[in-house]
């Protein structure tokens, strides 16, 4: 098996080559630009968490105020207070 070298055929001409460049130069500040976009996603994700778990909390402790509230109201109706 030879290896065979890398040669341009004569009809590949300098605009070609420098077009080729420049669309793999925009690519590559195409991906850079969505990797940036994606770690401020994930930034945001991750101080998502502690919100998450507070509102969790306040919705549990929504719950529990409209169960004694239903149980006031049901008190009130039958006149025990």
């Amino acid at each position: 098996m030879t290896l065979s070298r890398f040669r341009f055929d004569r009809q590949v001409t300098l605009a070609v080559v420098i077009t080729v460049a420049i669309q793999a130069a925009g690519g590559l500040m195409w991906a850079g630009g969505a990797s940036a976009r994606i770690d401020e996603l994930q930034r945001r994700v991750e101080g998502q968490g502690e919100t998450a778990e507070r509102l969790a909390r306040l919705e549990e402790q929504v719950a529990a105020t409209r169960v004694t509230l239903e149980r006031l109201e049901r008190r009130l109706e039958t006149g025990e207070l």
